[in-house]
């Protein structure tokens, strides 16, 4: 069954590259993000675990977890860490899963048979701090994914969750934020002190409040 926005994250035990772990009480109260690799030793997935390693800093920046998921065993994780090291001129810094009987693909419905036989499709999550699934996405084999659009996604998923905001098409940290259409003028005065331009009754615009 697939995972929709809002649904509990479903927990998990498993063996990783870094000792068995309990999901949930691995991610602990804050945010996290948990991708799957179709297999060990595939070279878009070596490039993408190297780009999440060299890039760990922004992460822990936002409190934000990451761990990868494989269908391989873990001595077959340890050794591809080796070439990711290498190839990528980085050091591996976060938990590989291994899924060997793939009880976690099924769990998150990794495994699209239309898309790949029997290996897990390129899935995304971002799981918040109350458990619940924030952002599903789904690539092809053939297609590496942007990193830099998911922190982009998780500095909007943070700030929206804390204030009365959305967040408007291809925005970045420190861009202003459009009020949500529940929040009337009244209220928008009290709770955006630095002010706001109404474009139209339900388009209104206001800088990034916790900037």
């Amino acid at each position: 069954m697939a995972i929709r926005l809002g649904d509990d994250a479903p927990n998990f035990t498993a063996e990783t590259t870094e000792g068995t772990i309990n999901f949930h009480e691995w991610l602990g109260n804050g945010w996290g993000i948990l991708f799957s690799h179709p297999k060990d030793y595939t070279p878009v997935c070596t490039t993408e675990l190297g780009t999440v390693a060299k890039i760990s800093p922004e992460f822990k920046k936002r409190g934000v977890k990451v761990i990868a998921v494989s269908v391989d065993p873990l001595d077959s994780h340890k050794g591809w860490i080796n070439d990711i090291n290498e190839t990528q001129q980085t050091t591996m810094n976060y938990p590989i899963i291994a899924d060997p009987d793939k009880k976690v693909a099924t769990l998150y419905d990794m495994i699209h048979p239309n898309a790949i036989d029997n290996m897990t499709v390129r899935s995304v999550f971002i799981v918040g701090p109350d458990k619940k699934v924030k952002l599903t996405l789904t690539y092809p084999a053939s297609c590496g994914r942007n990193f830099d659009e998911l922190l982009r996604v998780i500095d909007s998923l943070q700030l929206t969750s804390k204030y009365k905001v959305a967040t408007p098409a291809n925005w970045k940290d420190g861009e202003d934020c459009i009020i949500t259409p529940a929040v009337g003028d009244t209220e928008a005065k009290q709770l955006f002190p630095k002010g706001f331009k109404s474009v139209k009754p339900y388009l209104r615009y206001t800088p990034q409040p916790n900037r």
